[in-house]
């Protein structure tokens, strides 16, 4: 085992030193190296040969030279990391107790405190609060007495700047030291007498006194506390207007099908899946109204919204939109999961105009708008209010808020009146804060693509923005997928919501697209890319996504040069150029669209015919969105991916996504995927093997044996 100087008890207790004189502080090497002090790994073992003037440790630290000591066989325990002096230079070590209370002002948060303390003193600093009981705490400074003072100050100007107790005298100093002494006639250059005898008189005084135990923190009443909670927001909203939610006239063809029929129509409406998606164990299910087959079975007490319908050329609902009209205009809260393209707009967005309308109080004594409508991207914020403004009922307006639009604007119209908003959370937080908006009056809340938006970051500033929403809204939430965040999100937030999804939960790119991957070199993309689109059919238009907004930007400018006519949208272009863009592509005046991920999701371009992965997505979630933005609304479509050995690591998930929707897999993707699970197992065995007896190196020092001392904070 290894030992140093305190272990030995023929030494007895150390006296309490306030500053030493390592000048000629010498080191015999022991059996094992200490742990790395500040400043330099620990002292190695030292070799046993009595005719040598000096030892030198087998691994770590430097030649530490002295006089050879006569007696003991074998070396004593490694000294610890030499200290941010030389080891051969002057250093003083000083100790003096502060209140336990303050500590933490002198850590700080995260440690900042004590980092730029030791930063800029260049002093060591160690915190020793493992006996709080007296209620003091010994803070123990080693280095140049320049730099020790320094620190002191530092520490002293911290305690005192919020009026907290200074500190409490001089104390002992601690830790440290080097190597140890087995034989009984080693030579001792230094000395432990302190030059402070008051302040070890004083430090030993206090030591003697009582310990005066605080008294114990009071108990919270929780149950308490929660009842107050509840009064003060049943009185907050309380003071809320009426409000209806339930407004389904069911038909009889509806109401009578049997269950058989019903089960039927879901499976061959892409297989339709409804569920309780948090329902109790012990309480029986709430029943879910059967799905509607035409608009009229969902709409027959509102003949403007039908011909509204007919107008925009729609045959039949499409299946998430067939039992999502019947819940949502039920009042329920819903969780609609679909792929992109399924109409899951429409599916919240007709029984808004109905809840809208059907509200008791009158609009304009309604204190602000009743549908709040929230999405990830100013894109697809845009495309929800074009949709809106296709459908006129009852006089309904809506507005879209969104960054990088014209603020000014946008709150001229929010006071003109509006009874749809329709925004991305960084604006509306922007626009509440400024009490711009009321959203306390919101009683209809979507959030579309909430996996988007939580992907995006947003989820602070979505929970910021329910807090100010009327708990008995009715909530809906659409997604492509389900992960953990939109369930968290959607089980604090919603009342015993109906989940409807349409295919499967599990991560799947659609079938209407057919997936060619490429494996490819780096620098062979771009002359690839150049002949795809010089290939292109006179009716084909394709969405080329890259990986980073200089990339974006080179691709068109070259296809430009070449004389090929293409937009591009990122997240650095103007809200303008960025709308043109899109428009520019919709309407055929350029068939090429350079994009990053901010047009993979919720954008509805129906006749895109091809997609380019030029750089391959990070994750498969974006590579299926991505896919997704071809084969829409009952159309084929193709997708090309070019996959470089960077992307290996996706290789085995892209496997799955292919091989569920029936496409090729190259063997050099199988042979990808084998090779990084390989490499993986490798690393985390090698990670399991390393290390054995040794600790870890101290702060700012290399890794030293085992035993060492290292800083608490």
């Amino acid at each position: 085992m290894d030992e140093c100087w305190d272990d030995d008890p023929s030494l007895g207790a150390p006296a309490v030193s306030s500053s030493y004189d390592s000048g000629s502080y010498f080191h015999n090497g022991g059996q094992g190296g200490g742990g790395g002090g500040y400043g330099g790994g620990g002292g190695g073992g030292g070799y046993n040969n009595r005719d040598r003037d000096f030892n030198r440790g087998d691994r770590g630290g430097p030649n530490r030279r002295g006089p050879r000591g006569d007696g003991g066989r074998f070396g004593g325990g490694g000294g610890g990391g030499g200290g941010p002096e030389s080891c051969y230079g002057k250093s003083t070590r000083k100790s003096f107790q502060v209140q336990s209370r303050n500590i933490p002002r002198i850590i700080g948060r995260q440690g900042c405190n004590i980092k730029r303390i030791r930063y800029e003193s260049r002093a060591d600093v160690d915190i020793d609060d493992n006996n709080p009981g007296n209620g003091q705490s010994t803070i123990t400074l080693a280095g140049e007495p320049e730099n020790v003072q320094k620190a002191e100050d530092a520490i002293l100007e911290i305690i005192n700047s919020d009026g907290g107790g200074g500190r409490s005298g001089g104390g002992p100093g601690s830790g440290g030291g080097g190597g140890g002494f087995r034989g009984d006639n080693r030579q001792r250059d230094f000395s432990f007498d302190s030059p402070r005898p008051r302040q070890v008189e004083a430090y030993q005084q206090q030591q003697q006194q009582p310990v005066v135990r605080e008294k114990s923190p009071e108990i919270i009443d929780w149950d308490a506390l929660n009842k107050q909670c509840d009064a003060a927001r049943q009185e907050q909203w309380g003071k809320c207007p009426q409000l209806v939610k339930h407004f389904y006239q069911e038909q009889p063809e509806v109401a009578n099908m049997s269950p058989d029929e019903v089960a039927a129509f879901r499976l061959a409406s892409n297989n339709i899946v409804v569920d309780r998606t948090f329902k109790d164990e012990g309480k029986p299910s709430e029943p879910i109204p059967n799905p509607c087959q035409t608009f009229e079975q969902a709409f027959h007490g509102w003949p403007e919204l039908l011909e509204e319908i007919r107008k925009a050329g729609f045959v039949k609902p499409s299946p998430i939109q067939a039992q999502a009209w019947p819940v949502l205009l039920k009042g329920e809260d819903m969780i609609g999961i679909a792929q992109t393209g399924t109409g899951k707009t429409l599916a919240f967005l007709l029984p808004a105009f109905i809840h809208i309308d059907g509200q008791p109080v009158p609009r304009g004594q309604r204190g602000g708008p009743n549908v709040l409508v929230m999405a990830p991207t100013r894109e697809l914020a845009l495309q929800i209010e074009k949709e809106v403004q296709k459908y006129q009922f009852k006089g309904i307006k809506a507005i879209c808020l969104y960054g990088g639009g014209d603020r000014r604007q946008q709150i001229k119209k929010v006071g003109e009146g509006v009874e749809i908003i329709i925004c991305t959370p960084g604006r509306l937080n922007d626009l509440v804060s400024a009490n711009v908006i009321d959203i306390t009056s919101i009683t209809y809340l979507v959030l579309d693509e909430a996996d988007r938006m939580l992907d995006m970051g947003f989820e602070p500033q979505i929970r910021k923005l329910l807090l100010d929403i009327r708990p008995d809204r009715q909530t809906i939430m659409t997604s492509a997928t389900w992960p953990p965040g939109v369930r968290r999100l959607a089980q604090s937030y919603m009342k015993n919501p109906v989940q409807v999804y349409v295919g499967t939960l599990d991560l799947a790119a659609t079938h209407t697209v057919t997936q060619q991957i490429e494996v490819i070199d780096e620098e062979d993309k771009y002359v690839r890319v150049m002949g795809f689109v010089k290939n292109m059919g006179k009716n084909d238009k394709a969405i080329i996504f890259c990986g980073r907004k200089t990339r974006a930007d080179d691709l068109s400018s070259e296809f430009v040069l070449s004389g090929i006519n293409c937009q591009s949208i990122h997240g650095d272009r103007d809200q303008a150029d960025r709308e043109q863009a899109l428009e520019d592509i919709k309407s055929g005046d350029v068939r090429v669209l350079i994009a990053t991920d901010v047009a993979s999701r919720g954008l509805d371009i129906e006749d895109i015919t091809h997609v380019v992965n030029y750089d391959f997505p990070r994750n498969i979630e974006e590579y299926v969105h991505r896919v997704g933005r071809t084969g829409r609304a009952g159309r084929t479509g193709i997708s090309l991916s070019f996959f470089t050995r960077s992307d290996w690591a996706i290789a085995a998930e892209l496997i799955k996504i292919l091989e569920e929707a029936e496409q090729e897999v190259p063997d050099e993707i199988r042979a990808m995927a084998e090779r990084f699970a390989a490499k993986k197992e490798r690393d985390n065995r090698e990670r399991s093997d390393f290390g054995g007896r040794g600790g870890g190196g101290g702060r700012g020092g290399g890794r030293g044996g085992g035993g060492g001392r290292r800083d608490r904070w």
